[in-house]
């Protein structure tokens, strides 16, 4: 743990000093044609804007001023020559039909970039028609994510606010070196698949500061994410966070590596989550710790699930491939919406190996609270609210 909190305090110590570099170039949106006006078309003024700054020798800076700029589907592509940071004082906002985003899954897309800052702003998806379009049983585009990262490096994004994606809002995939810190996420509570933050195959990924209100997972972690820290996180209403689902493919690369922190889950569906399809693969997900979180009236404050298969379908012998191991559990404390506070739903030919409790005090309705354990093995110390299963 000690290795890993150095290794952490040396990436943000870089992009520290990273964002400390002056920038010798600003290019202001308005000069290339946008207007804050939340009714014309900025997309091209702002992929001008792009351009200067990528094809810039020295660190430039990209300026959103207040108002309101409407940005159709846009793709900020590198490799570029230098550092750039986007200052966001205005916001972004997606048109209002939902169909002008097209079917590529992306609103706003930076890929093959390194280097890249974005501070403050909005961004503003307008979902709502889409969901619309969904709970309808109309045949919809595939939705948009609002932001997204993909093979990108040294990325820095700070006190943005994202509301209404009509997909996930931050999508993190094939990163390496990610500080996410002080956003803010929101979204109904009933809106589909409006995950907060969603990491797939990125290492050194840092959230930080974060609070989520979303109707999916606050945080939602795929295969191939290794070195994830998380602290300081506010997430209800969702889906709480939750690595996984896993295993739905055979080839997945595994998870680990992956810890949370100081954090406060209020009236979500789950606290903390592990769910892997119940079907053959060779992913694995090791070295996970859960450690000073509060549960504010949460229905599975404590949950793994290894034999997750909707509708039955697919699940030859419900069997589970991926290996669950090294789970650490400790200081978790609060109040359970259900009487059981904390389940171990783990496969009959894959167990769960070297769960670990360590002082957990759940209640529901003021007494003590129960738990589940199927086909897993570990240790507890300490406190033991529910009475330990394991």
């Amino acid at each position: 743990m000690a290795n890993t909190i150095k290794a952490l305090l040396l990436i943000i110590s870089s992009f520290y000093f990273f964002i400390q570099l002056s920038s010798a170039a600003t290019y202001n949106v308005i000069t290339y044609g946008a207007k804050p006006d939340g009714k014309t078309d900025s997309t091209r003024p702002f992929l001008k804007a792009w351009t200067s700054a990528c094809t810039s020798s020295t660190p430039s800076t990209i300026s959103v001023p207040k108002g309101r700029f409407l940005l159709k589907p846009i793709t900020f592509r590198g490799p570029c020559k230098n550092k750039i940071t986007f200052r966001l004082n205005g916001t972004l906002v997606a048109p209002l039909d939902f169909r002008a985003l097209g079917s590529s899954g992306y609103w706003i897309l930076f890929i093959k970039v390194n280097d890249v800052s974005v501070f403050g702003g909005n961004i503003d998806a307008k979902g709502a028609s889409y969901w619309a379009c969904r709970d309808s049983g109309k045949d919809c585009p595939p939705g948009a994510r609002s932001l997204t990262f993909n093979w990108a490096n040294n990325i820095y994004l700070s006190g943005l606010t994202s509301i209404n994606s009509r997909q996930s809002h931050i999508t993190i995939n094939s990163c390496n070196n990610v500080l996410v810190k002080n956003v803010k996420i929101m979204a109904p509570d009933q809106s589909p698949n409006t995950d907060g933050i969603h990491v797939q195959s990125s290492t050194d990924v840092t959230i930080t500061g974060t609070t989520i209100q979303t109707g999916d997972d606050c945080i939602s972690i795929g295969d191939g994410t290794k070195n994830l820290f998380m602290t300081h996180i506010k997430c209800g209403p969702g889906h709480g966070v939750s690595i996984g689902s896993l295993g739905k493919e055979f080839d997945e690369q595994g998870v680990q590596n992956v810890t949370l922190m100081n954090a406060v889950f209020t009236k979500s569906d789950n606290g903390v989550r592990i769910k892997t399809w119940a079907r053959p693969g060779n992913g694995y997900v090791k070295h996970v710790v859960f450690e000073n979180i509060v549960m504010n009236n949460v229905k599975n404050p404590i949950i793994i699930d290894q034999n997750y298969c909707p509708d039955n379908i697919g699940c030859p012998g419900q069997s589970a491939g991926v290996k669950i191991s090294d789970v650490r559990y400790k200081n978790i404390g609060g109040t359970s919406a259900t009487s059981e506070a904390m389940t171990f739903d783990c496969s009959s030919t894959n167990p769960c190996d070297n769960v670990r409790l360590e002082d957990i005090k759940l209640t529901y309705k003021n007494k003590a609270s129960t738990s589940t354990c199927n086909n897993v093995g570990g240790s507890s110390t300490g406190i033991l609210m529910p009475q330990s299963c394991l």
